[in-house]
Order: C-alpha cells, then structure tokens, then sequence
C-alpha cells in the first residue's frame, strides 16, 4: 500500500466514503493544506496530543480502541475549554502499512469522530515506531472559554464521572493480568465530557480535564488561579470493583493514577443546587471533594480528618526534583 492509498483509506473510513460533512472544510485532505471556515461569531481553541507505544500504550493494545482514544484524550481537552468540536488532523507514524490494523484504528478514531461531530481535515504519515499526534480544533464564542486560572477562596471542587479505574487497569495489565471489561473501557475507551464542558460555560470558575491525575491536574488550577484547596479523598467517586481494594492502594490510584478523562473544575458555593440538574441533562454524576481556600497549597485529608499524602504527584514524562506532571 502506497502513502497515498493509506491516506484516502483513512479519510474514507473516518469520514466516511462521502466526505461525510465538510461544508465549513472549505479546502479539505487532498492539498498542501487545508482551508477552514471560521464563523465570525467564534474564536478558535486548539489541542494536541501525542501517543508513542510504549509509553501512552501498550504493544498489545487493541487497534480500535487506539483509535478511539487518540481522538478521545483531545476532546477531552476540547471538553475542559467548554469547546465545540470542529475539525482535526492526524499525524500517524506506523512500522509497516497493515490494512487490519489500519481499518480497526479508522473505525475507532471514525465513529468518535462522527458521534462528536468533528471532521479529519487533514495530516500526515510516516513510516517509523508506532506513534500517533492528533490537532483538534474546537470553536466557542468569544469570552466563554473555561480555564485554568479563575478558581477563588471558598469555590466548591468538583469532579465529574468516576476516577481510579482506568488506572487500576493498567497496574492489572503491566502485572500480566487481564482487568474486567469495565476497567479495559475505561482505560482504552474514555468518554470526554463535551456535553458537560459546554452547560459549565457561565457556571465553572475554573476547569481542567484530569489526565494526569487528579492531583497533579488540580495542582495546576490552583498555581494559575494563586489559590489553594482542600479535598477530602474519602468523597472521590470510583467504580465498585475499586471499594473491594485496600484503602490506600484505592486513594492513590484516585488521587494519582491518571487516565481518567475527566473533568474537575470550581463553582461558586451558592451555586451548588446546579450540579444536580447538570447532571442529570449530562448523564453523568457530579461529586463535590472539597473548597478552594487561599492557603496556596493543597491539603488531602480522609473521612476522619487525617491527612492523606499521594505517594506521587502524577504522571511525568520527564520527572526531576521539582515533580511536574506533563501532558499524559
């Protein structure tokens, strides 16, 4: 197969054989670059990630799912923003032209796509180690972007969905076992919470997506907002197979584990009879775990008071003294 004819694959199956929807692709896959429609009502919010095998993956991992999570881990960003998804492109590294493997990958990456409602505008391919880089480009009205940077002494925290599950999964995989299928969903199949990004538009202070761990993402809220926080890590919500772990090896991997692809983010306290409804129009819970204070540290403390410390402060690419977590 040639890098064209790999190409052309790609767009058939992700976007479908008619080009699925590209009426704001003004100049899509096929030229030097493409040329995008950007309405004069929105700004534009850009992401974008990297997976190397090996390092974001598993050798063994499933092609489908791959595809699916490449696509996934940028809407989640996109998420985070309170964006609506508009176009992406991919840049796909692979060792040799497997047609299977490259239809599985498409499909996962297409019916994302399709369900999120953004476009492949373009990219690149290589031949090398296993790698895959996805842009995605999301638009919002002006002003109504949700960041890091707002979170203010006596906000509410709150995270959304379940967290720990995708990470005990993968400690049951790099021990040799074979995790539940609710764990390999999580893991390889997270949900970005693009319904929930856009209803905290006007509500959320502050908001990040928790890759990395929720420590180490929350971390980052409070450095750009000058605050500090409080959360009780008993409150964190997770699966019923992490309830039947020790209590530790449980906190750690709620607080530390990573993977998630959740939302955390601040609202006001007298605002918290919204989560409620915003839950259920999103089908997803909402858990309050604790207070912004402006102490300009976090504090993790258990259901009887007592601190709890995190054995690490998130994933790291490149760890060093000063243990900063890096894009997961």
């Amino acid at each position: 197969m040639s890098e064209f004819d790999l190409i052309r694959q790609l767009h058939e199956r992700i976007n479908g054989a008619d080009g699925s929807d590209l009426s704001a692709c003004v100049v899509g896959i096929g030229d030097d670059c493409a040329v995008l429609e950007i309405p004069q009502d929105r700004q534009v919010v850009v992401t974008t990630d990297t997976l190397v095998e090996g390092v974001h993956f598993l050798k063994t991992s499933d092609a489908q799912s791959l595809g699916h999570k490449a696509l996934a881990v940028n809407l989640s960003d996109l998420a985070s923003m309170g964006a609506q998804p508009a176009w992406f492109f991919l840049a796909l590294t692979l060792p040799a032209p497997d047609l299977s493997w490259l239809e599985s990958f498409a499909q996962g990456m297409g019916d994302l796509a399709r369900s999120a409602g953004i476009v492949l505008a373009g990219g690149d391919t290589t031949s090398g180690p296993l790698s895959i880089t996805v842009t995605a480009i999301g638009l919002i009205e002006p002003g109504m972007a949700l960041t890091r940077d707002g979170a203010r002494n006596g906000e509410l925290v709150v995270v959304s969905g379940q967290l720990g599950e995708a990470a005990h999964a993968l400690e049951i995989l790099k021990a040799g076992g074979e995790p539940g299928p609710a764990g390999r969903v999580a893991l390889e199949r997270p949900e970005p919470r693009l319904q929930l990004g856009r209803q905290l538009r006007g509500l959320a202070t502050s908001c990040i997506d928790i890759s990395d761990g929720l420590v180490a993402d929350l971390g980052h809220i409070l450095e750009a907002s000058a605050a500090g926080a409080e959360i009780d890590v008993d409150l964190l919500p997770g699966f019923a197979i992490l309830a039947r772990l020790p209590e530790e090896q449980r906190r750690q991997l709620q607080t530390s584990g990573g993977d998630d692809y959740e939302l955390c983010f601040t609202i006001p306290g007298n605002r918290r009879e919204e989560l409620g409804r915003m839950a259920e129009e999103c089908a997803c819970p909402l858990t309050v775990i604790g207070r912004i204070n402006d102490s300009g540290k976090l504090v993790c403390t258990m259901a009887d008071g007592t601190a709890f410390v995190p054995r690490g402060r998130g994933y790291d690419h490149f760890p060093g003294d000063t243990n900063r977590a890096g894009g997961r």
